[in-house]
């Protein structure tokens, strides 16, 4: 089995979506709703919508209500850094669990790990900061139905 059958699963799922997400809106140059945009990257519309307003929020994307709304693009996928995008999905507060192992032994590796852990993220977004959801797109080819 190859690595790209079996998927790297590195950095949260929303990642993955959201980056997919914005290939659709750049590839479509228009406005899609989040059930458009769910089947496309085959994900479940409710974690779409959570997904396109994270993007929302953070200026990647354009909402607007109504029965024409959907998201459209506020930049061209070649000014969106990936890791731009990992930046504003990584973390999501209603995500996190409380609690951990207990005591104070529990409570240092926990700070330690969190340390190790916010400079890997740290290089990763450095890392992706180098290529642009267009850089992505060049990569794929992709096949009109």
């Amino acid at each position: 089995m190859s690595t790209a059958s079996r998927g790297i699963n590195i950095g949260p799922p929303r990642f993955k979506i959201a980056i997919h997400a914005i290939v659709w809106l750049a590839k479509s140059g228009g406005t899609l709703s989040s059930a458009t945009i769910a089947s496309q990257v085959d994900s479940h519309a409710t974690f779409m919508r959570r997904v396109m307003q994270m993007l929302t929020m953070n200026g990647f994307v354009e909402s607007k209500g109504g029965r024409e709304g959907g998201y459209t693009l506020r930049r061209p996928a070649d000014q969106i850094t990936l890791g731009e995008v990992y930046a504003a999905v990584s973390s999501c507060p209603s995500e996190q669990g409380a609690g951990g192992p207990c005591g104070q032994a529990g409570e240092q590796l926990d700070a330690e790990l969190e340390k190790i852990l916010i400079e890997t993220e740290r290089q990763t977004i450095d890392y992706l900061r180098k290529y642009t959801v267009k850089d992505v797109m060049n990569r794929v080819e992709f096949f009109e139905h």
